[in-house]
C-alpha cells in the first residue's frame, strides 16, 4: 500500500515506519492464532490469565491480545496515510505500550485482573516497544523533508 504526504508528494520514513510497525502488528496478531506458532494453542481463551497460549512459546496470548494486536495494526496502516497521523500512531501508541508495560508489571499475573494476559515476556516487550515507538515520533518527526522542505543534498 503506497501512501504519500501531501505536502512532498512522497511517502516519507516516518510513514514506512508507521507501515512497518503497524504490518508488524498485523501479522502477530494473525501468528496469534496459529497452532504451533502459538504454542499450548488447546488452552487459548478469550481473555484473561488462564490463557497458558504462547505465541512463539514465549509471549502469554489469548483471543482478545491477539484482536487487540490485529486492530492496533490496522490503525498503524490507516494513520500512516499522512505525516502526523503515523507521528499520533507511534506517539500514543508507545504511551500506550509504556502504560501496558506498567500494568504488567503492577498485576498479580495469577489474578482475575491480568485480562490480557500478560507474563514477564510480555512485560519486557512492551517496555521496549514503547520506547521504540516513541523514539521512532520523535526522530522521525525531525525530517525536514517530512514538512515539504523539499528534498535534502
Amino acid at each position: 500500500m503506497a501512501t504519500t504526504n501531501r505536502t512532498t508528494g512522497r511517502t516519507t520514513n516516518l510513514q514506512k515506519a508507521a507501515q512497518g510497525v503497524g504490518a508488524v502488528f498485523l501479522l502477530v496478531g494473525v501468528l496469534g492464532f496459529i497452532p504451533g506458532i502459538t504454542s499450548n494453542y488447546d488452552s487459548l481463551s478469550f481473555a484473561g490469565h488462564g490463557s497458558e497460549a504462547l505465541l512463539l512459546g514465549i509471549f502469554q496470548v489469548s483471543v482478545l491480545h491477539n484482536i487487540v494486536h490485529l486492530l492496533f495494526g490496522a490503525a498503524g496502516l490507516a494513520m500512516a496515510r499522512s505525516h502526523s497521523g503515523s507521528r499520533n500512531f507511534l506517539l500514543y501508541g508507545g504511551v500506550v505500550y509504556l502504560v501496558l508495560w506498567l500494568y504488567g508489571l503492577l498485576v498479580d499475573h495469577d489474578s482475575v485482573a491480568n485480562v490480557v494476559p500478560v507474563n514477564s515476556a510480555d512485560n519486557w516487550l512492551h517496555l521496549l516497544l514503547g520506547l521504540a515507538m516513541i523514539a521512532l515520533a520523535i526522530l522521525l518527526s525531525r525530517d525536514p523533508r517530512a514538512r515539504g522542505a523539499g528534498p535534502s543534498r
